[in-house]
């Protein structure tokens, strides 16, 4: 029987998967290969966390397989030389995979296509991880979109979502290929192992994203739209790290959430499917943002140079502000981080230490096991304001506040800052307020915010009133 190689990237899975039924409605036999080839990422190849989640989802996917009479064939090495020799060894007739969007592999496989093609090998992409291709959605004048009402809009007016369709039930085996090596042989879990504190909240994998979404479903879906702005509570879906790693399809969440809970709670989370499928709109269209400001007038704008000790004390959460250590002790401890509390983190780099937001992209593109380079970088331009559709740089959140606003109790704060837990609930938003007496209970966390909250915020809106001027 004539074979195909699909070649796995960020689609981890086995339902819903268009390279893999590709191949099956062409009646060719799936070869399923992964190349581990982070260097053809460019400057953004894949980060510490992201590797130790991708170990145990193709740990996953090569079970899932099993199950069905076939592995999954590892390799490391240049993507296309790889290619060509499997199909060589193998006799097969097609590669097919699932795109992915990052400018730099866009470009990669574009190259591959063409070159596959000129050896005689039919290759081909295919959409495995959005509802719309990046540029199915355009303006009326055929422009890409620079706003996300209009974009959603736009896009809600061409809805037609796949529909689910189940996993093979059993795949060809095949003999062994020429330089195959095992998944342990990438070495993508860490040493030491710091990420152990991980995977008590997470299982990545197919059947982990089942999982996840049974969870958001029988549950926070029932309050998501209030409820998901509340970081002390399970009230999200906590599913970006398997739809970043292709274990699960937006479809298939779409159509679970058909005819479960009210409708404006859904509506609330397809919405936020709706920024992701913006954030790699955008990201399609001006390829340069991950690096560089999307308003270039802020490339004139008085950055503070960042000390080395400042910026670690931001990282490990050691700035002195309770609502902002804990989440980046939150990130530290299980790769993620409550979206409210991403945006309270970023404001606070980027206005009240004046920080680029460069330096908080890096640091959560290596820690987040959801790290993905379209809504990465969309989100932290957008609380900088220096994205599309961003909010203002003038508004610069207020920490203290945000904290009594969304963690009323201190319940967040408690969890991941223990040296705050003896405080009376309302004090461990501002625990530089606090009596003397009560301050010898909370151990050596520092007295103070490592930057005066009203001066920074100042600061940060005379700098933009600066560049106004110029």
């Amino acid at each position: 029987m004539p074979t195909a190689i699909i070649w796995f990237r960020n689609d981890l899975r086995l339902r819903d998967h268009p390279a893999l039924n590709a191949a099956l409605k062409a009646g060719l036999a799936p070869v399923p290969v992964y190349i581990h080839a982070p260097d053809e990422e460019g400057e953004w190849g894949p980060g510490a966390a992201s590797d130790a989640w991708r170990h145990r989802s193709l740990v996953a996917l090569d079970a899932d397989l099993r199950q069905r009479g076939t592995r999954l064939r590892v390799f490391a090495g240049d993507s296309l030389a790889t290619l060509q020799a499997i199909a060589a060894a193998n006799g097969a007739q097609a590669v097919f995979w699932n795109r992915r969007y990052d400018p730099v592999i866009e470009a990669r496989d574009t190259r591959i296509r063409r070159e596959l093609r000129r050896h005689g090998l039919r290759a081909e992409g295919h959409n495995g991880s959005l509802l719309f291709e990046p540029w199915q959605v355009e303006t009326k004048a055929g422009d890409p979109f620079r706003v996300f009402t209009p974009f959603w809009k736009a896009a809600l007016s061409r809805w037609n979502p796949p529909r689910p369709r189940p996993a093979p039930d059993a795949l060809p085996a095949f003999e062994a290929l020429p330089d195959e090596v095992a998944i342990g042989d990438l070495r993508l879990q860490p040493s030491p192992r710091w990420d152990t504190s991980f995977w008590g909240g997470w299982t990545p994998g197919e059947h982990g994203a089942d999982a996840a979404l049974q969870a958001f479903t029988s549950g926070a879906l029932q309050d998501y739209r209030d409820g998901r702005d509340r970081p002390a509570q399970t009230m999200t879906s906590r599913l970006s790290p398997h739809l970043h790693f292709g274990e699960i399809t937006p479809w298939r969440i779409v159509e679970a959430l058909e005819h479960i809970g009210p409708a404006d709670q859904r509506a609330a989370y397809v919405r936020e499917l709706g920024w992701r499928e913006f954030a790699h709109h955008v990201l399609h269209h001006f390829p340069h943002t991950p690096d560089a400001n999307f308003s270039s007038r802020f490339d004139d704008f008085d950055w503070a140079d960042p000390a080395p000790a400042t910026l670690h004390a931001w990282q490990h959460g050691r700035t002195g502000v309770p609502i902002v250590d804990a989440g980046l002790r939150e990130l530290w401890a299980t790769g993620w981080m409550h979206n409210r509390v991403r945006m309270i983190v970023a404001s606070f780099l980027t206005k009240n230490l004046r920080i680029h937001w460069r330096h908080g992209a890096r640091w959560f593109w290596d820690t987040l096991v959801d790290a993905d380079l379209a809504n990465n970088t969309l989100g932290w331009q957008w609380v900088a304001g220096t994205g599309v559709d961003a909010a203002p740089y003038f508004r610069v959140f207020n920490p203290v506040l945000q904290a009594r606003k969304f963690d009323p109790q201190g319940e967040y704060i408690a969890r991941w800052v223990p040296e705050l837990r003896a405080l009376p609930a309302r004090a461990r938003h501002a625990p530089w307020e606090v009596s003397a007496t009560d301050r010898e209970a909370i151990g050596d966390y520092p007295d103070r915010p490592m930057v005066d909250l009203p001066d920074s915020r100042r600061d940060a809106l005379a700098a933009f009133a600066k560049l106004k001027q110029r």
